[in-house]
């Protein structure tokens, strides 16, 4: 129920914290916007993910969401959306990418996925970081703060650190267990090696989303999505076939 209280709470956190909800709004626009252009290029280009759903109205949703779910974190002090950091200490995140995509193509290279598998050139400029904040909002955002809610009221007993942990790690099973789910022709120690990387990538993402921020782990995301999707993708179609 919206009421006076929660209009005032709500203008309150938004006053406190107007930096990151500056830059929340800003990449809530270039996401919609990259989604619309996309969409009015080719309206099927979403379909494998989204099925017939409208994706100008599913991203919208999952906007709006995000924002509702961000908020409410900030609140109960869970997580953050942009906070200030020293850029160095991120480092060594970043650098397990290289093992992460280095361990994805050398599966492909032995076991390829399909042809089709990714968006071409230059599409996949914009398709990526979309769908990759689908994702981030889908399988870790939504997830985590359903089942911290969850701890939260049914095991109050339980460290609020040790419920974060226990979350993060049966968040990060969903992506490649998904992931698994469409690799049913290929040889059971692809799926096994493919997904381990997606789950140790997650597993990953969700300790920067516990340590720092949304934006962090959607980056992180993006410069995967760059090498793997964009890079890779582009260079497998004469490699490989």
């Amino acid at each position: 129920m919206i009421t006076s209280g929660n209009i005032k709470k709500f203008k309150n956190l938004i006053s406190k914290n107007k930096t990151p909800y500056i830059i929340l709004s800003i990449l809530l626009f270039a996401v919609n916007a990259m989604v619309a252009i996309l969409y009015y290029s080719n309206s099927l280009i979403f379909q494998k993910y989204l099925g017939h759903i409208n994706p100008l109205i599913a991203f919208l949703g999952i906007s709006i969401l995000c924002f509702m779910l961000l908020s409410s974190s900030i609140l109960t002090n869970w997580f953050s959306i942009n906070k200030q950091k020293h850029y160095k200490e991120l480092l060594p995140y970043f650098l397990l990418i290289g093992i992460f995509v280095l361990t994805a193509i050398l599966v492909d290279i032995n076991s390829p996925f399909p042809k089709n598998m990714n968006i071409e050139f230059p599409k996949a400029l914009l398709f990526y970081p979309a769908i990759g904040f689908l994702v981030e909002i889908l399988f870790h955002v939504l997830p985590m703060y359903i089942l911290l809610s969850l701890f939260t009221l049914f095991l109050k007993g339980l460290n609020h650190k040790k419920a974060i942990w226990i979350c993060i790690v049966i968040v990060a099973t969903i992506e490649p267990t998904y992931q698994a789910i469409y690799m049913d022709s290929s040889p059971n120690w692809a799926i096994i090696i493919t997904w381990l990387n997606l789950f140790l990538f997650n597993i990953t993402q969700l300790a920067i989303f516990k340590k720092y921020d949304l934006i962090t782990m959607y980056s992180f995301r993006l410069i995967y999505y760059a090498f793997w999707h964009i890079m890779w993708g582009y260079i497998r179609l004469n490699l490989l076939f």
